[in-house]
């Protein structure tokens, strides 16, 4: 007979490659729902309730995610697993895969604390899983109230647990305290400034009044790249290219924006997520092209997710985007010292 797999391990094997994939949600919680309901019980007990019959009948477990359990105890890879660890990711080119081997960390994650669908301690587990040295946690400001924004209060808050748990983790991989921030109309900042000045990086995006004319947009950007909080210019264009939220661009000068960027340090964010691929690459080489620094991202908002930095990578290997211009390929206290 052969020996028992890890079956809670199993379950969140697959709904990390569901997200990787951008599954829809409901399908990644069944799995990532009976995971947390069989995590609080040990191997023994779990292979009692599959022989007993009474593993369907917990709550949080359906008939697919009891299937996949029933193949675990019995030492077998759950067919659900396997066929999807036998969807190959397309090849990057050399280049790409250079760039993707140098990223250290990712500048751009959500959690559950705003609009993201995992805690904190799940996020940053697989972000070591997946060889980080660092990530920063971007949680969106109080005025996104669609997304759960944090309050100050709340960031307070959250400032505190990232520090409990950097003292628990003590194995040299670092969680970063950090805010999407929103740029508000006039091109203000949607959180208190004092409270911005004690995070380690500050992502600023516009996420309201996509279609605001060119000039007050382009106003409203470059009043947000000057600010001394501002360590990123988050998902430039606002696009959306896939899916049933599709919007086009944002209008401004980006040629204005990318030369503020360059001269005040703010690095321009090549967000990795499948429906933003942002900037467009023609942007991304006027990018380029002004000097400026880069990050590239996931804007993860669950755990498999994390592993899309390929997506970004390809697309700035492909613009010409120098690694050492790359930001999240820089050690982490070259990082520390930039965005202080």
């Amino acid at each position: 007979m052969n020996e028992a797999r890890d079956a809670v391990a199993d379950l969140r094997r697959i709904a990390f490659l569901l997200e990787r994939a951008h599954e829809s949600t409901y399908r990644v919680r069944a799995f990532r729902t009976a995971a947390a309901v069989l995590d609080r019980r040990d191997a023994d007990e779990i292979a009692g309730l599959v022989r007993t019959g009474e593993l369907v009948r917990l709550k949080g477990v359906g008939e697919v995610t009891a299937r996949c359990v029933t193949e675990s105890v019995a030492g077998e890879e759950p067919d659900y697993l396997r066929k999807l660890e036998e969807t190959e990711l397309p090849p990057l080119d050399e280049a790409a895969t250079a760039l993707r081997s140098a990223i250290r960390g990712d500048f751009h994650a959500h959690t559950d604390a705003s609009d993201g669908g995992s805690p904190l301690r799940e996020m940053v587990q697989t972000a070591r899983e997946l060889g980080h040295e660092y990530m920063v946690i971007t949680d969106h400001s109080p005025r996104l109230t669609v997304a759960n924004g944090l309050s100050a209060d709340r960031l307070r808050a959250q400032i505190r647990q990232i520090a409990e748990l950097n003292a628990e983790l003590g194995d040299g991989f670092r969680v970063l305290t950090g805010i999407e921030v929103d740029i508000n109309e006039d091109g203000s900042l949607d959180q208190d400034d004092d409270l911005l000045a004690e995070l380690d990086v500050v992502v600023a995006s516009v996420h309201s009044k996509l279609r605001m004319p060119r000039a007050e947009m382009t106003e409203r950007m470059l009043t947000a790249v000057v600010n001394p909080h501002v360590d990123v210019l988050g998902h430039c264009t606002g696009r959306m290219v896939t899916g049933n939220r599709k919007r086009p661009e944002s209008q401004f000068d980006a040629g204005e924006v990318f030369a503020a960027c360059a001269e005040y340090g703010v690095a321009v964010e090549v967000n990795s997520r499948p429906e933003r691929l942002d900037p467009p690459k023609r942007l991304l080489r006027l990018a380029v092209e002004a000097g400026c620094s880069f990050t590239i991202d996931t804007d993860a908002h669950a755990p498999g997710q994390l592993d899309w930095l390929r997506n970004g990578c390809e697309r700035a290997a492909a613009c010409d985007v120098p690694t050492d211009r790359v930001l999240n390929t820089h050690p982490l206290e070259r990082l520390l010292t930039r965005t202080r």
